[in-house]
C-alpha cells in the first residue's frame, strides 16, 4: 500500500510503510470492492531551502547520527552504524574511503541537491540494496524536467543562502536548468563555511570548523519510451575538523560519473546504470584547535553497474530480475616525514592495492493479492571477494619510539621509548605470510506483507535475513602500535583497533510489525512498531591490552582487535499525526508526536552495544495560515545510561531541546527564520563520542563527551527564477 505525500504535512512512517510508499509503487484499498492506484511522490524540498547537511532531512524519518565532521554525521539506523547502513546517493554505492569514515556517502551531496529521499530500516525489499543489515537510506538529486517546446531554452533556476550563529556558518546553493520536450541539462552547486561552534554554555566546541562544495551537471534525453542520463559530480573539501578522532581532514576531492538508461515495453521496464567515484583523501592537522604533524593518504575508486528488469506478470502481480557488480579499490598509506625517527624512513603502508569486489543477483515478487492483501518476496544472492597486497611498516625492524603522549602527534621528544613499533614490523611480516584473499558468499531474503483490515485499520509485518561482509578496515588493518591503531576507527571514542583477517560475515535475521490507524475523516493517524533483529557473527571489538598516554585516572584507553560475537537489538516506535485545529483566521494546525526506544547488546556479556541512542521524545506543533508555516518543536532525550564500558563509553544526562521556526513563500521568494535550542541547553551528544580536541588542549579533564550545539538564530532565504 502506498500513500501520498502532502505538502507541509510529514509523517513519521514505520519502516515498513515506508517500504511500501518509498520503494515499490503499488496499490492502495479504498473499499472491498474498489482497487485505487496512488501516485508515489516521495518528500520533494520546498524552494531548495534546505543547504548543507542532509540530516536535517533525514532526522523527520527516525535516523539517528553518530558524530563525525560538520559536512556529513554517520548515520544509524535501529542502533546499527557504519557500513551496516547503505546509503545510496543517486543509486550509487559509495564507499567510505577512510579509516575513520571521514567521507561517507552522505558527505558528497548537499541537501539543496536533494530532491527525494526514503529511509528503510530494518526489513528491506532484497532490490533495495544487499550489503547491509541495518537498512537503506536513499537520496536522489536526479530528476529531469522538461519544457513543452522542442526548442531547447531556460527553464528555471535557483539561489539559496543560510546564515547560522552559532558557528558563524555560512551557506549557499545554485541551480540552473535548460529544457526542450527531448532535453534537460541541469547544474547544481553547493558552497558551506562554518567555523567551530558553540555550546549552551557559550564554549568553543573545538575542532568542529569545515569548508565544503559540492557541483554536478546532470544532462537527460527522452523519446516516448526511453530516458538516457548522465550526471557528473565534484566535490573539494579543503578542511575539515573532527573533534573525536585523534586527525583531521586535510583535503577530499572527488570526481564521479553516474549514467542511468530506462526504457519501457509493452509489458516490462528496462533499467541499467553505471557508477564511477575516485576520490583523493588526505588527513592531518590544520588549525591551532587540534596540532600535530602526521600525513595520511587515501587513493579510493567505486566502480559499480546495476541491471534491472521488471516484468509485469498481470494487472496485480510483476516480477524483478536484477544483477550487480561492484568494485572498490583503494590504497591507504602514511608519508614518512623526513628527519623522524618514529614516521620514516618507509612510508607506512596500511592498504596496499585493496580491493572489494562484489556479484550480486536477485529476484523480487510483488503482488496485490487481492483488494485486501499486498506482497513482497525476494531472495538475493551475492559473492564478495576481499584482497589486499603486502604491506610495510615506517621501519624495517629497527627499534623506535612508539607514540605514548596522543596529544602532539609530530613532538618526537614527547614520546616514550616502547618495543611497539618494532611490534608493528613483525606484525607486517606475519600480515604479508597470512591470508590476505577472501571469498564470502551469502544469501538475503525477505517477506513483507500489507494487510488492510478496514478502510481505517492496516497491520504490516517484515521478516528478512540480511548479511554483510567486513570492509577492508575491519579485516586488514593490521598495524599493532598504539599510534598506528588510534587511527583505525569511526566510533569516535578515543580507542585503538586492529583488524582481523578471519572475520567472519554479519548475519541479521529482522522480525518487524506494524499496526497503523487512521481517522474516519483522516484527521489523525497513529503508528505503532516494534521489532527485533538477532545477529550472528556480529563485529565488535574484544581489548587485547590498554594504554594511557597522559597517565591519569581519566585518561586511560583500550586497544582491540575486531571480533565476531553474537547480539540481539530490539526496539518500538510509536507516531502520531493530527489535524487539531481549522479556521480561516488561523489557519491549520497540526501536532507531530513520536516516542522511540531501541536496546541492543552483546549475547556473551550481556554487555551493551556501543552508541545506542536512549529513549527519545518529539513533540511539535505547526501552523499553515497563508503564505506562513510556523513550528514549535520540543526534543526531550532520556539520560544514556546503558553506556559500553569496554570502550569507556561516557554517560550522558538527560536533556531537553526546543525549537522555534517561520517561514513564508511568495511565487518565487522563500524567507525563513529560525531560532534552535532556543533556551541555550548545554548538553553531551548521546552518540558524539569523546573530544580529543579538547583532550589535548587540557588534559585535566580526561576523554570528556562532545557536547552539542547552543542556541542559533538562523536566516535562510531562496529565489526561484
Amino acid at each position: 500500500m502506498t500513500y501520498k505525500s502532502k505538502p507541509n504535512k510529514i509523517f513519521l512512517l514505520s519502516p515498513l510503510t515506508i517500504i511500501i510508499s518509498g520503494f515499490i509503487s503499488s496499490v492502495a484499498v479504498a473499499d472491498d470492492n474498489d482497487l485505487e492506484v496512488i501516485e508515489v511522490h516521495g518528500h520533494a524540498q520546498n524552494k531548495h531551502l534546505a543547504l548543507g547537511s542532509s540530516e536535517s532531512l533525514l532526522s523527520d524519518l527516525g535516523v539517528d547520527f553518530s558524530a563525525a565532521g560538520g559536512v556529513s554525521n554517520l548515520p544509524i539506523l535501529n542502533g546499527l552504524m557504519g557500513d551496516r547502513v547503505k546509503v545510496l546517493v543517486d543509486g550509487a554505492d559509495v564507499t567510505a574511503a577512510c579509516a575513520n569514515h571521514m567521507n561517507p556517502p552522505l558527505s558528497y551531496i548537499s541537501a539543496n541537491q536533494i530532491t527525494s529521499y526514503n529511509v528503510v530500516a530494518g526489513v528491506s525489499p532484497v532490490s533495495a540494496g544487499g550489503d547491509n543489515i541495518a537498512g537503506v537510506i536513499s537520496v536522489n538529486s536526479i530528476a529531469p524536467q522538461y519544457s513543452e517546446s522542442s526548442d531547447l531554452a531556460w527553464h528555471s533556476g535557483y539561489v539559496s543562502a543560510k546564515y547560522s550563529s552559532v558557528d558563524n556558518g555560512r551557506k549557499l546553493g545554485a541551480g540552473a536548468r535548460l529544457a526542450s520536450d527531448t532535453f534537460s541539462l541541469n547544474y547544481q552547486g553547493s558552497f558551506s563555511d562554518a567555523d567551530s561552534y558553540e555550546d549552551g554554555n557559550g564554549n568553543v566546541v573545538l575542532d568542529t570548523l569545515y569548508r565544503a562544495q559540492n557541483h554536478s551537471l546532470t544532462g537527460a534525453i527522452r523519446d516516448e519510451k526511453q530516458q538516457l542520463v548522465i550526471k557528473l559530480t565534484h566535490q573539494k573539501i579543503p578542511y575539515q575538523g573532527f573533534a573525536n578522532q585523534y586527525m583531521d581532514m586535510t583535503d577530499n576531492t572527488s570526481y564521479g560519473a553516474i549514467a542511468q538508461y530506462k526504457r519501457s515495453f509493452d509489458n516490462s521496464e528496462f533499467e541499467g546504470q553505471f557508477n564511477w567515484h575516485s576520490v583523493k583523501h588526505e588527513m592531518g592537522f590544520f588549525s591551532q584547535e587540534k596540532t600535530g604533524m602526521m600525513p595520511m593518504k587515501t587513493d579510493a575508486q567505486d566502480i559499480s553497474t546495476q541491471l534491472n528488469w521488471r516484468i509485469n506478470l498481470d494487472k496485480n502481480s510483476t516480477l524483478l530480475l536484477g544483477q550487480e557488480y561492484y568494485n572498490y579499490r583503494i590504497d591507504d598509506w602514511w608519508p614518512a616525514i623526513e628527519g623522524s625517527t618514529m614516521m620514516g624512513p618507509n612510508d607506512y603502508v596500511n592498504i596496499n592495492n585493496g580491493k572489494r569486489e562484489r556479484i550480486a543477483a536477485f529476484a523480487e515478487y510483488e503482488s496485490q493479492i487481492n483488494t485486501k492483501l499486498w506482497l513482497n518476496a525476494g531472495v538475493r544472492i551475492e559473492s564478495v571477494n576481499t584482497q589486499v597486497g603486502k604491506v610495510q611498516s615506517y621501519n624495517d625492524g629497527m627499534s623506535v619510539m612508539d607514540m605514548g603522549d596522543m596529544s602532539d602527534m609530530g613532538s618526537m621528544e614527547s614520546m616514550t621509548m616502547s618495543d611497539t613499533s618494532t611490534d608493528n614490523t613483525v606484525a607486517a611480516q606475519n600480515f604479508n605470510v597470512g591470508d590476505r584473499d577472501k571469498i564470502d558468499t551469502v544469501i538475503d531474503a525477505n517477506l513483507l506483507i500489507n494487510y488492510q483490515i478496514t478502510n481505517y485499520d492496516e497491520l504490516q509485518f517484515g521478516l528478512a535475513r540480511k548479511n554483510r561482509a567486513p570492509n577492508l578496515y575491519e579485516r586488514y588493518s593490521w598495524g599493532v602500535s598504539t599510534m598506528a591503531t588510534t587511527m583505525i576507527g569511526w566510533y569516535g571514542d578515543g580507542n585503538g583497533y586492529i583488524g582481523n583477517p578471519d572475520l567472519d560475515v554479519e548475519t541479521a535475521h529482522t522480525i518487524s510489525a506494524t499496526y497503523i490507524k487512521s481517522a474516519k475523516d483522516d484527521r489523525w493517524r497513529l503508528s505503532t512498531n516494534v521489532w527485533y533483529t538477532d545477529v550472528s557473527d556480529y563485529i565488535d571489538a574484544d581489548s587485547v591490552r590498554s594504554f594511557n598516554s597522559y597517565d591519569l585516572d581519566n585518561t586511560a584507553r583500550n586497544i582491540f582487535q575486531f571480533t565476531n560475537v553474537d547480539a540481539i537489538l530490539y526496539g518500538a516506535k510509536i507516531d502520531l499525526s493530527a489535524n487539531i485545529y481549522e479556521s480561516k483566521q488561523l489557519g491549520n494546525w497540526q501536532l507531530h508526536a513520536n516516542v522511540t526506544n531501541t536496546r541492543g547488546k552483546r549475547d556473551d556479556t550481556n554487555q551493551p552495544l556501543y552508541q545506542i541512542k536512549p529513549q527519545q521524545t518529539q513533540l511539535g506543533i505547526s501552523q499553515q495560515v497563508g503564505r506562513f508555516e510556523n513550528a514549535l518543536s520540543w526534543q526531550w532525550v532520556d539520560t544514556k545510561s546503558r553506556v559500553d564500558n569496554n570502550r569507556f563509553e561516557n554517560q550522558t544526562d538527560s536533556y531537553s531541546l526546543v525549537n522555534l521556526s517561520s517561514k513564508a513563500t511568495w511565487d518565487s521568494l522563500t524567507l525563513s527564520a529560525e531560532v534552535s535550542n532556543v533556551f541555550d541547553e548545554f548538553y553531551q551528544l548521546p552518540l558524539g563520542g569523546v573530544s580529543i580536541a579538547a583532550l589535548k588542549q587540557d588534559s585535566s579533564n580526561g576523554f570528556e563527551q562532545l557536547a552539542g550545539q547552543g542556541r542559533s538564530f538562523n536566516v535562510s532565504v531562496s529565489y526561484a527564477f
